[in-house]
């Protein structure tokens, strides 16, 4: 059992029954209460766990288990051990601001008297610019599916969804029948932290999504009910594994040789849609990004290909 899962069965206690402030019970109170209280997604809910059982076990070796026995030279410490195994700048700032949540949490609480992350900085990020398909890929991409079989229709569905709304594919495999609304032309998805936003569909994705909402989505349930919009040849709700596996099938037809992930289409929306001079912050509202700044690298993308262009003919 994860630390997420123990703390959603062990986080009923009432408020007069508080455990002793050891680094393990705080720990599962901390991402009860992030369950509770900020509605945290199960996947990030279970990396935090995986981050701070990781923190507490190296703090168990130094023979560290009380909340005010932890320092800043601890957690210096910890952060020095994870760059030494080898992980990523972004890793370490995801897992340093999993621990100045739970100290904060600790203090705030009265479970701690300081917070020994106050005084950290987080590591600068050096924004690795997303590949990204050029839009005769991508129409190429899309254009591949073949419209005469049920799954054919429905891979050109997902594709076409995929590419003009921008959504990242936990949404798309996420959406129910009544998510789309084909006669306004949007869809209701739901991103992090279980939040919706409306997000706008263009003709071609409509048209393919009609075409098979209404005849090959009922060839594949087989007889059997789904609330979920694309499902597999079973009639179930298709998989995470099962979408990448159809992607990485068209792109080896295509000719792709960009290493193409889901959200690849995903970037590619985003790039286009600011080529053609979209603003960013509608780009920010559909690909549901809850800062600016998250979306503004899009805008490097765009600045590498106008610099790639001056200099291939000037």
């Amino acid at each position: 059992m994860s630390l997420g899962e123990e703390a959603r069965a062990k986080g009923r206690a009432a408020d007069g029954d508080r455990p002793a402030a050891s680094l393990d019970s705080s720990a599962d109170r901390f991402l009860h209460y992030m369950v509770a209280e900020q509605g945290l997604a199960r996947n990030t809910l279970d990396a935090y766990g995986r981050d701070l059982a990781r923190y507490i076990e190296h703090l168990s070796a130094a023979r560290l288990r009380d909340p005010d026995a932890v320092k800043m030279a601890d957690v210096l410490a910890f952060m020095k051990m994870l760059r030494e195994s080898g992980l990523s700048t972004r890793s370490l700032a995801r897992c340093l601001t999993v621990l100045r949540m739970y100290h904060r949490f600790l203090l705030r609480e009265g479970l701690a008297k300081e917070d020994p992350t106050a005084r950290l900085e987080m590591p600068k990020i050096w924004n690795r610019l997303p590949e990204v398909l050029s839009e005769a890929e991508v129409e190429a991409l899309l254009g591949r599916p073949r419209l005469d079989k049920p799954l054919g229709v429905r891979d050109a569905a997902m594709l076409e969804v995929l590419y003009a709304t921008g959504l990242r594919v936990s949404e798309l495999l996420g959406l129910r029948v009544n998510s789309v609304n084909l006669e306004a032309g949007y869809l209701v998805a739901m991103g992090k932290g279980s939040k919706e936003r409306v997000v706008p569909m263009g003709e071609y994705a409509v048209e393919i999504l009609s075409r098979y909402m209404s005849g090959a989505r009922g060839d594949l349930m087989r007889g059997a009910a789904s609330p979920f919009l694309f499902l597999n040849r079973s009639g179930r709700p298709l998989t995470r594994q099962g979408f990448w596996k159809m992607l990485k099938k068209y792109a080896r037809q295509t000719g792709i040789e960009k290493r193409i992930t889901p959200h690849t289409i995903r970037h590619s929306f985003a790039t286009h849609m600011l080529e053609r001079g979209a603003d960013l912050r509608s780009v920010q509202e559909m690909l549901g990004h809850a800062k600016l700044s998250t979306t503004q690298i899009y805008t490097h993308v765009d600045s590498r290909r106008l610099r790639k262009t001056y200099e291939r003919y000037h």
